[in-house]
């Protein structure tokens, strides 16, 4: 089998359905940290049809009042699926430019303190002393 990436590379003729699938999408993650949050990652391991697409799956599970700390993906889009419940949700507007920092704790619109001490992990004080800065 030809190899692409680390992962096999099947010939197209032997490609089915099962490439572009995976069952693990249905086991819920374990959400009892800082964050709140349990990131489940499906890459080609788990769905060997998104070799070399330049995809990738997650399942994101929330506690309530979870967050997903700011990141960024160079190159890459997120596209959501709320199943139940709700999510607020910021973005980047600057065409390609992120400076962390200004998008952090100087956003327009403003990120509530209490998501970026939670984020962070530090004092609601430390977080409004550093906006204060922008």
């Amino acid at each position: 089998m030809l190899l692409l990436n680390g992962f096999g590379c099947k010939d197209p003729k032997m490609v089915n359905a099962s490439d572009f699938s995976s069952s693990g999408l249905h086991i819920t993650g374990n959400t009892s940290n800082p964050a709140g949050s349990r990131v489940t990652p499906m890459t080609a391991t788990q769905i060997p049809g998104h070799n070399s697409l330049g995809i990738s799956t997650v399942r994101i599970d929330y506690a309530p009042w979870g967050i997903n700390p700011p990141h960024t993906h160079p190159r890459a889009t997120e596209i959501l699926t709320v199943v139940e419940g709700s999510l607020e949700v910021g973005r980047s507007k600057s065409g390609g430019v992120i400076t962390i920092a200004n998008s952090v704790f100087g956003s327009k619109p403003h990120i509530p303190s209490d998501i970026l001490a939670k984020a962070f992990q530090v004092d609601n004080n430390v977080v409004n002393y550093i906006q204060s800065n922008f």
